[in-house]
């Protein structure tokens, strides 16, 4: 059965937790989808994961677009949220209405928003546009926050981040992510709200966790955050493949007797 936000507070209700990864194209979301994962999240970060980007604000809503609309093909059961990119809701609510449907147009069944937006948080609700906020550590705000940092350290900080979360909750978000934020704020948010609270670097205490996927599957080149378990190295299980296939051309091994036709 699809996965739908009405489940979502179910589940927190009876306190069973939930997986959501990131996808942004047709296989991958076949993948997760057989895999049982029960939220997708066509990220934003496509942009520095994918695009190559060297952060998640250049990405258009054009190209977000074009990946929700390659996810949505692939997934059937999953719950398929898209990511509002910078600059398609912050300047006015009409604006971010608009794009916001031009999500669900393309088929996803809700919207990320990052930042404090109540008043659009409502606004889309009420249209039936429902919202997963987003606090803590905001990716579109990299600058304003002075780099990639954990939010919340202060009691200040910690306070402000637990009244948004309530604010969020009130306004009629179904689920709100938390990153980068003190494994002690996580459980506090999560206690305080209705909502399912999801993780990424907020700590165990969340009702549900997400990771990037290229992440999670080690597919990324560097360093990766701290928050962000590797279940695989899949760069270098391609890199291997890679290396012998091009091995075989070279040698005149491939294609063989098996791999030609008569």
């Amino acid at each position: 059965m699809p996965t739908t936000i009405q489940d979502l507070r179910t589940w927190k209700q009876e306190g069973r937790r939930f997986a959501m990864l990131t996808c942004y194209d047709f296989p991958t979301a076949q993948i997760l989808d057989e895999a049982g994962i029960p939220v997708l999240l066509v990220g934003d970060s496509v942009a520095n994961n994918i695009l190559g980007y060297d952060t998640t604000i250049p990405v258009t809503m054009e190209e977000m677009l074009h990946h929700t609309r390659a996810v949505v093909r692939g997934a059937r059961n999953p719950l398929i949220v898209g990511d509002l990119p910078f600059l398609s809701y912050q300047a006015s609510i009409e604006e971010g209405i608009r794009n916001a449907g031009r999500f669900l147009k393309a088929g996803t069944h809700a919207v990320k928003l990052e930042g404090w937006f109540p008043e659009l948080t409502e606004a889309l609700t009420a249209r039936g546009i429902p919202v997963m906020g987003h606090l803590g550590l905001t990716p579109q705000f990299v600058h304003a926050l002075g780099g990639y940092r954990v939010q919340g350290r202060t009691d200040e900080a910690a306070h402000r981040i637990l009244e948004h979360a309530v604010g969020l909750d009130k306004a009629g978000a179904f689920a709100l992510v938390l990153e980068g934020i003190p494994a002690e704020l996580g459980r506090a948010i999560t206690e305080a709200v209705s909502v399912p609270t999801i993780g990424i670097g907020a700590g165990p205490y969340c009702d549900g966790q997400v990771l990037v996927i290229t992440d999670m599957l080690g597919l990324g080149g560097g360093k990766y955050p701290k928050f962000a378990k590797q279940y695989a190295n899949l760069r270098a299980e391609i890199t291997r493949a890679v290396q012998a296939y091009a091995r075989d051309v070279e040698a005149g091994t491939f294609p063989d007797e098996e791999h030609s036709y008569h």
